[in-house]
């Protein structure tokens, strides 16, 4: 290749360098910057509502989750552990004072009934003693019926009643617990706490466990660990009732120049801006504008109007948060401010990152056209 044509393609490298440079606006980036996010904002045109975030906002939004049972649950007393219930299973024993007994066997003078069955109408039946209301009764009133009955047709006999686990007052516990299932209310098991320790606990991490009871068609909701926070929370529990452990299912979406662009889930029950940001690995330190950090949510129209400092705003508007790390008191914002189910989290990229974006291209665009003007003179 001559040196004329050399001087004509380093001369069109140089105008197509040229020209890049001055369109690196279609650079490749992580989204828009700052300038064109408060390019829509309400104030010019937009549709959604560009704030910086101080104390009063912080205040207006500090919104979490309201967890936590009705006063009916929490009123309901605990069961008493040996009344009888329709479903129940009994366990019996008979002595009789006579060698040849009415139950009892010529080769002694007990009587083992093991698993006798509490009927639907709440009923048992004894050999000799007939059919006995069990239900309803703790098991020394059955041992009384039970003796008064033998009492007619044996000598002085002796009757224990035992109440074994059965169904007649039980509940399923299912979900992230060690052994899901059905567990009958017994004395140690009469509480919610109590009953999620006899299934295992919870097999997630507590920060995020949350515990459903669901009891005649009513749903109530409450944090794993209020459960030993507050004890009016550790309620008694009801025959039927349904116990499910689920994890935690917010989350945020995080864009930009973050360590990670990714739909997060919370770790804890509240989640901070900082906190936020931390969890998908910090601000690029190569590529990220602290001054622009933005936390997009539909805020119901009762916060929106708290914010704005309005009363006319109706259904749910789209507000910006802006949030300056730079500023003396912006990791303190960031910290304070919180971020809720669905947000969006979004970093720019510093003004330089385009700039280094152009001049990158450009380099190589010129080593390009070095390399193939070497090879062409070669």
């Amino acid at each position: 290749m001559t040196s004329q044509t050399t001087r004509w393609a380093r001369g069109v490298a140089l105008i197509a360098a040229v020209a890049l440079v001055a369109s690196c606006g279609v650079l490749p980036r992580t989204g828009p910057n700052k300038r064109e996010i408060y390019a829509g904002s309400v104030q010019k045109q937009g549709d959604a509502f560009v704030v910086s975030v101080n104390d009063r906002v912080t205040r207006a939004t500090a919104v979490r989750p309201a967890l936590g049972f009705s006063e009916e649950f929490k009123r309901a007393g605990k069961l008493g552990s040996d009344t009888i219930r329709p479903g129940d299973t009994l366990g019996l024993t008979v002595w009789e004072n006579v060698d040849d007994g009415l139950l009892s066997g010529e080769m002694g003078n007990q009587t083992v009934l093991e698993e006798v069955q509490v009927d639907g109408s709440g009923f048992i039946f004894v050999p000799y003693a007939g059919r006995i209301r069990a239900a309803g009764n703790t098991p020394e009133a059955v041992r009384r019926i039970i003796t008064s009955k033998l009492d007619e047709q044996t000598p002085d006999p002796q009757v224990e009643v035992r109440r074994l686990a059965g169904d007649g007052a039980t509940v399923s516990v299912v979900g992230a617990v060690g052994a899901q299932g059905v567990y009958p209310i017994e004395r140690p098991t009469r509480t919610l706490s109590s009953m999620l320790a006899a299934a295992g606990g919870v097999a997630i991490e507590p920060e995020v466990a949350q515990i459903t009871v669901i009891r005649n068609g009513q749903r109530d909701r409450v944090w794993f660990q209020d459960l030993y926070k507050d004890p009016s929370f550790d309620i008694a529990l009801r025959a039927d009732d349904r116990i499910l452990v689920e994890q935690d299912t917010r989350a945020f979406t995080a864009l930009g120049a973050t360590g990670a662009q990714a739909r997060v889930p919370f770790e804890t029950q509240t989640l901070s801006a900082l906190e936020a940001i931390a969890q998908v690995g910090g601000l690029l330190s190569n590529a990220a504008d602290p001054t622009g950090v933005f936390v997009m949510r539909n805020e119901p129209a009762e916060i929106a109007n708290q914010v704005l400092g309005r009363s006319d705003l109706q259904g749910a508007q789209r507000l910006i948060y802006v949030l300056d790390l730079t500023k003396p008191n912006g990791m303190f914002m960031a910290r304070d401010f919180s971020i809720r189910d669905d947000d969006t989290l979004y970093v720019t990229e510093a003004p330089f990152t385009q700039a280094n974006k152009a001049i990158s291209a450009l380099t190589g665009t010129l080593t390009t056209v070095d390399t193939l003007s070497g090879i062409g003179e070669d």
